[in-house]
């Protein structure tokens, strides 16, 4: 068990199963020293945790709760590729949140995935970030992550 998985399992958590593709990519592709995550869902054994737009049918809270939730699939899309003990970072982090016009929350959405990072990594999962605002995302997930890590040699 790397010490990322040691860090989860003492907030109460496990790195999933890599979720499937829901189209024609792979979850995550190694180029050189970094990997790149496909955009994650928040997917939890084998179902969205909730769907719809933020600031309508979706509250912030779970939408933050989705976001941790899509930052764990990523991480299993990490270990799929390279193995967690080869992380030296989290570098970028993009946040995507189905949001209805007037909902400006997005970077505290945003937080979800960015809070279990830092937690899972320590201080090399501190990293940019971006936090857009999107009309829909695939299957009506409120919200969608992608990350991208540097990893050791």
């Amino acid at each position: 068990m790397s010490s990322v998985e040691e860090r989860l399992a003492e907030l109460g958590l496990t790195v999933p199963d890599v979720v499937p593709p829901v189209a024609a990519y792979v979850p995550a592709v190694r180029s050189g020293n970094q990997v790149f995550t496909a955009g994650q869902l928040p997917m939890r054994d084998g179902a969205l945790i909730a769907t719809g737009k933020v600031g309508d049918t979706v509250p912030p809270e779970v939408a933050a709760e989705c976001a941790r939730q899509c930052a764990l699939n990523a991480i299993a899309a990490v270990k799929s590729v390279v193995g967690l003990e080869k992380v030296v970072r989290v570098v970028k982090v993009v946040v995507f949140v189905a949001s209805t016009p007037d909902f400006t929350g997005q970077p505290v959405v945003a937080n979800g995935a960015s809070e279990l990072l830092a937690a899972a990594f320590g201080d090399a999962g501190i990293h940019a970030r971006s936090a857009v605002g999107v009309p829909v995302l695939p299957l009506d997930a409120p919200v969608e992550v992608e990350i991208l890590v540097e990893i050791a040699d």
